[in-house]
C-alpha cells in the first residue's frame, strides 16, 4: 500500500464585520476572516494538506484567487473539489490532524461538530479527524487579535 504524509498551513488576518467560518462553521465572533472566499484558515490548511501529500501542488495553484468564480466561495465546497481531485489520483485519507491558533473565540466548544462536518467531506469515521485550538498567549499578529492561522497534517493512503 502506498502511504503519503501531507503538511498543510494557513494564516487569514481578521477583521470586523467579517463573517467568522473555521472548520465549515461560522462562529459568532465581531470580527471574521478576511480572504478571496471564506477565509477559512482551518480547511485551507487541510486543503493544502490534501494538496501536497498527493502531489499536486497547493491551493493557490488549484484554486487561485484571482478566479472570481471563488470569490467568497464557501470552503467546504473547495475540499469537496479537493476530494474530488485525491480520489482521481487513486488516494483516500487515512486521518487528518489539524490545529487552530486563534486568540479569541474559544473554538473547543465548537470542535465536535467540526469535526463532523470535515469526516463526512472526507469520507472517514469522525475519529480519524483531530481537531486541536490553541491561543498564542498574547504574543505575535494572533495573539493581538490581528488574525488567526491553523496548521494540518494528513496521511493518505492508495
Amino acid at each position: 500500500m502506498d502511504f503519503r504524509i501531507g503538511f498543510g498551513y494557513d494564516v487569514h488576518r481578521l477583521e470586523n464585520g467579517r463573517l467568522l467560518v473555521i472548520g465549515g462553521l461560522a462562529i459568532p465572533h465581531p470580527k471574521g476572516g478576511q480572504g478571496h472566499s471564506d477565509a477559512d484558515v482551518l480547511i485551507h490548511a487541510l486543503i493544502d494538506a490534501l494538496l501536497g501529500a498527493a502531489g499536486l501542488r497547493d491551493i493557490g495553484y488549484q484554486f487561485p484567487n484571482t478566479d472570481p468564480s471563488l470569490k467568497n466561495m464557501d470552503s467546504k465546497i473547495l475540499l469537496q473539489k479537493t476530494m474530488e481531485l485525491i480520489k482521481g489520483e487513486g488516494f483516500s485519507v487515512g486521518n487528518a490532524d489539524m490545529t487552530i491558533c486563534i486568540e479569541q473565540p474559544k473554538i473547543a466548544p465548537h470542535i465536535p461538530e467540526m469535526q463532523k462536518v470535515l469526516s463526512d467531506i472526507l469520507g472517514v469515521e469522525t475519529g480519524l479527524v483531530s481537531i486541536k485550538a490553541t491561543t498564542e498567549e498574547g504574543v505575535g499578529f494572533t495573539g493581538r487579535q490581528e488574525g488567526m492561522k491553523a496548521y494540518a497534517v494528513v496521511l493518505l493512503k492508495k
